[in-house]
């Protein structure tokens, strides 16, 4: 007798071994129909997969996240086999699934989008047709004789140690994999084709080029067409067609990977940057300046000579090595010993933000997203090992007001201590309690991550969500317990004695030319009036009332407002036309009406206008607006 216990603890028992399917079935058959796979004492596995002692069991179905990942790893194996019905000569490689998808590297000649018809409709048969798929091992022998014809395969079983190798059969198709899938190629209901690009084999430039194919995969047709209704409105909001379109920022082959920001890109720039220091200033911060380059000794120092190497840009100055830094923390290690530190120092929460620059592969290079060169937001804050809790919430406090301000959600993940690490099972103990204890006092919750913190101390990770409900990874606060050891940092506490203390590395906007590139997409190009590059800008109706014009944005600038003026002989429509494309969020016409009554004809983004205005009407209701940071439209 088999005992299987499902999870609300009842049990089930079985003659002799049962799969997970039968279980699922004796549940009812419309919730087995929904199960992809089965986790076994923990472990993952097909519904197809006997159990053959006692177990407990957690049924894996359409509705789970990790559901969605299995069956998506189906459809790259029914992709695949599609490809080889079409392109027999083709060579397959390796096919993970990727955050919205998948994708497949082959070896095989250029196809293209055009390509994408014919092969969707060999995938469509290949669904209909509801293949099983069949778990199969092999010794290591029979899996390098199977795929003798295969290079790329052979270099990877070859990679494996010794043992039975699994592989998977729909039809007759096979593919080296370990799984699990689900039941059958009909649960993977729809599939779409998304780009293919080049690929170089294991990322060797090297190595053979491939054909790295995209698609992704639901389980309901309603789901894909949301999806693409969402790929469509981001395409909307690409942050480097409006960073052109908006007159912000521009990549030049000079300086590949390394924005240029122009003037308005500036304004913006400085708006955000002044909120990020009102908001430290307030919270008792201090901002200090490093420089942007130190010599090998300090690299080798903080362990990134040996570890960071390959990312970092480095120059031969007077038979010396310097190395341009790729982050701000050694540099804010040397301004803590300038002084010697008492314990009634302490907490010292020091803010710098510091251009960095890292070398990345032209290839990955992605608007503001990727670059070689930015800004981080950087904070080191040195505290004794009793402040832990409380610096964390006071980090926690300062993220959730200045991503309020933006209209940005998040949340929270704990990661522990890795197998690699440095440190004592005491402080690893304090530290991870610590934040554990501050994320519990913020009420948030959070997602624990074991195993993943930084091998110096856990840390927290803060994903941001946006308009479109996309998350990004950019806060992050994390406990060091390493650079304070390599550089020998003290503070003398209550009993005379020297001790090290505990440090926070943390940061908010992250990659501020990063965060910038989230905002513009979050927006739209449609900032709030605070951020706006140009706040309001005077249009003049023809050259009779430029004088009007110019007087009026003097009087708004010296008010504070970023103001531009449009005096060209254009007609006032188009003046307005092009304002709207800028996403201004205020024109001011001014005409003779307007220069005779001293008033002006004011025009928000939702094209409300409001006639007669006075000035100093405007200015009462414009600054207020933008002092609170209000993020709704002006109303007049």
């Amino acid at each position: 007798m088999i005992n299987i216990t499902l999870p609300d603890g009842k049990i089930v028992e079985s003659d002799g071994p049962v799969s997970g399917e039968d279980v699922a079935k004796g549940i009812s058959e419309g919730f087995a129909r929904n199960c992809v796979a089965v986790e076994v004492d923990g472990k993952l596995t097909d519904l197809s997969t006997p159990i053959e002692t006692d177990a407990s069991v957690v049924f894996i179905t359409t509705k789970d996240e990790q559901g969605l990942d299995i069956m998506r790893h189906s459809a790259a194996h029914v992709m695949a086999e599609a490809i080889l019905n079409l392109y027999p000569d083709a060579k397959l490689t390796i096919g993970p699934v990727i955050e919205d998808g998948f994708y497949y590297d082959i070896d095989m000649p250029p196809i293209s989008e055009d390509d994408f018809p014919k092969i969707e409709q060999e995938i469509n048969k290949i669904i209909k047709a509801k293949k099983p798929f069949v778990r199969k091992t092999l010794s290591k022998a029979e899996a390098l004789d199977l795929y003798k014809d295969n290079a790329f395969k052979t270099e990877l079983i070859s990679e494996l140690e010794d043992g039975t190798i699994s592989i998977y059969e729909q039809g007759g198709f096979t593919d080296l994999c370990r799984g699990p899938h689900v039941p059958n190629t009909g649960l993977v209901k729809t599939l779409k084709l998304m780009k293919v690009s080049g690929a170089y084999w294991r990322g060797d430039s090297e190595r053979p080029m491939l054909q790295r194919l995209y698609g992704t995969a639901f389980f309901d047709k309603k789901e894909l067409k949301s999806y693409l209704h969402l790929l469509e409105e981001a395409k909307k909001r690409d942050h480097r067609k409006l960073g052109t379109a908006l007159d912000l920022f521009s990549f030049h082959e000079e300086a590949a990977g390394m924005p240029f920001f122009h003037a308005r890109g500036m304004e913006l720039w400085n708006a955000l940057l002044a909120y990020w220091r009102e908001e430290h200033k307030k919270a008792g911060y201090v901002e200090t300046k490093t420089p942007i380059m130190l010599n090998k000794s300090l690299w080798e120092r903080s362990g990134h000579w040996e570890n960071y190497r390959e990312n970092m840009y480095t120059s031969l100055i007077e038979d010396f090595d310097y190395a341009i830094k790729p982050m701000n923390c050694p540099g804010g290690m040397l301004l803590y010993k300038t002084k010697h530190h008492s314990y009634n120092d302490l907490p010292i929460r020091a803010g710098e933000i510091g251009l960095v620059h890292r070398h990345e592969l032209s290839g990955v290079l992605s608007g503001l997203f990727r670059v070689r060169a930015f800004h981080q937001d950087d904070a080191h804050i040195f505290m004794t090992e009793e402040m832990i809790e409380d610096e964390i919430l006071g980090v926690l406090q300062l993220v959730e007001r200045m991503y309020s301000t933006f209209g940005l959600g998040f949340h929270l993940e704990l990661s522990t201590r890795p197998e690699k690490s440095i440190g004592t099972d005491e402080q690893w103990e304090k530290a991870t309690e610590g934040l554990r204890a501050a994320l519990d006092k913020s009420g948030r919750d959070y997602k624990i991550n074991e195993g993943d913190g930084a091998f110096y101390g856990p840390k927290i990770d803060i994903h941001i969500k946006d308009a479109l409900g996309r998350t990004w990874q950019c806060g992050t606060i994390q406990l060091d317990m390493n650079l304070p050891e390599r550089f020998d940092l003290t503070y003398v506490g209550a009993d005379n004695q020297r001790h090290r203390p505990v440090m926070i590395h943390r940061v908010i906007y992250g990659s501020i030319e990063r965060f910038l590139g989230i905002l513009i997409e979050h927006y739209a190009g449609k900032f709030p009036l605070w951020l706006s590059p140009c706040q309001a800008v005077v249009l003049a109706m023809n050259d009779d009332v430029a004088g009007y014009a110019k007087e009026v944005k003097a009087r708004l600038e010296e008010a504070g407002l970023r103001m531009e003026i449009d005096l060209r002989a254009e007609s006032i429509n188009k003046k307005v036309r092009d304002a709207q494309l800028s996403k201004i969020p205020l024109m001011l016409t001014v005409g003779g009406k307007e220069e005779a009554a001293q008033t002006l004809a004011v025009r928000t983004l939702d094209g409300k206008v409001k006639y007669g205005v006075t000035i100093d009407d405007f200015l009462d209701k414009v600054l207020p607006h933008i002092e609170t940071r209000n993020p709704d439209l002006v109303e007049f």
